[in-house]
């Protein structure tokens, strides 16, 4: 008998909120005020899923508590893990996806304090949750030469 290693694994859903999906120069990221230990840290916002909720349902609510936007989903960033997921410690995994916002202005409401645009030779500018970082440098690398290039009108 095999036993799964992701057995119990709790789904989390994120969000890469660009400036624009066909030619992003920007993403956004959330300074974190709770739970202590992750307090300080940079992430995408997001959240877990709730029971009985699909992933695409949680991220369009978590992003709408955290920061007050609605946002359109884009292309899925494939994580390492089976089920293309990123993993966040040993008790969660997270599917991510590109957005952008299309009505309302990103705001901190719930679980942050602070939310920045990062540009191209910014992204590291903030200390990223040690979980988000590979994202962030995954993201960053898919864009490639997307990020950096001229602004949306």
């Amino acid at each position: 008998m095999t036993t799964d290693p992701r057995a119990g694994l709790r789904l989390v859903v994120g969000a890469a909120i660009v400036d624009d999906l066909e030619h992003p120069t920007r993403l956004l990221a959330a300074r974190r005020t709770e739970p202590p230990a992750l307090a300080g840290g940079w992430e995408l916002p997001g959240g877990k899923v709730d029971a009985g909720e699909s992933p695409l349902s949680a991220v369009h609510r978590e992003v709408l508590e955290e920061l007050g936007v609605t946002i359109r989903l884009g292309p899925h960033l494939p994580g390492p893990l089976p089920g293309a997921t990123w993993p966040l410690g040993d008790r969660y995994e997270m599917l991510v996806w590109l957005a952008e916002v299309v009505d309302g202005v990103p705001a901190p409401i719930e679980d942050h304090d602070e939310v920045r645009w990062l540009g191209a030779a910014a992204l590291h500018d903030v200390p990223w949750l040690p979980a988000d970082l590979p994202i962030v440098d995954a993201l960053a690398a898919r864009l490639g030469g997307a990020f950096g290039g001229s602004p949306k009108p």
